[in-house]
């Protein structure tokens, strides 16, 4: 029973995995909305088997490599297919259109590095890469729904300096407030209860008012940066850890 139990998270991290494999392919369907929601999905399984590693005590090597393989493809390389697929119909030379698989290479660098950077025991330093994931996401699903949003996503150079701009937060050692709670109390778990608080505040405002869930995801994500830097310049990431 032991040896099952053992294999369960990488079975998990199997289905992040194929998630973000499922999400490419359904791209090149054109069906930019289904690779959105299985992206959500990839990110709740890779929430889901760090979890039951530490719950039946089931940590392994090769579970941490098969973790950044498959945050690369359901992090790294779906979003930037995502863009790309968003970006090709206004990209005004035919080589700008690949732009945004900068995302992908700085996406696997970010993996890397954090694999082998030991100051990143308590918080991150850099975008996480499912946080960044699942920004370019909700923009980019919220693109097939608001014409608006859209004119402004598919400008000729927005989705090229976006691209860099967080190619370089996804490398950054701009320190990021992790959610991985230690026990239940508050006062060491202040900042994330507080980021919780209002990411739910957000979503059920969105869905009280009938707006798209896209873009209360996206006010999320952007909080979590905005928090993060708020932190740094107050010097509060010790108290958040």
């Amino acid at each position: 029973m032991k040896k099952i139990l053992r294999h369960i998270p990488n079975a998990i991290t199997s289905l992040n995995l194929l998630c973000g494999a499922l999400g490419i392919a359904f791209i090149f369907r054109g069906r930019i909305d289904v690779a959105f929601w299985l992206l959500v999905t990839a990110a709740v399984f890779d929430f889901l088997d760090g979890f039951a590693a530490r719950l039946l005590n089931a940590y392994s090597k090769i579970g941490k490599e098969l973790d950044s393989l498959a945050d690369a493809i359901s992090f790294g390389l779906l979003p930037a297919c995502m863009l790309y697929a968003i970006y090709l119909p206004a990209a005004p030379r035919a080589w700008m259109a690949f732009i945004p698989f900068m995302v992908a290479v700085f996406s696997a660098l970010r993996l890397a590095k954090f694999n082998v950077d030991e100051r990143q025991t308590d918080n991150f330093l850099g975008l996480p890469t499912p946080a960044n994931a699942m920004l370019i996401a909700a923009a980019s699903f919220y693109t097939l729904q608001n014409d608006s949003w859209a004119l402004f996503m598919r400008s000729a150079w927005f989705v090229p300096c976006i691209s860099v701009v967080l190619s370089f937060l996804l490398i950054s050692d701009l320190p990021m407030f992790s959610l991985k709670f230690k026990g239940f109390g508050f006062n060491q778990n202040r900042i994330r209860y507080i980021f919780l608080g209002l990411c739910l505040g957000i979503v059920i405002a969105f869905l009280v008012t009938g707006n798209h869930p896209a873009p209360a995801l996206l006010c999320c994500i952007c909080l979590y940066i905005v928090i993060s830097g708020i932190l740094r310049i107050s010097g509060g990431h010790k108290s958040a850890a």
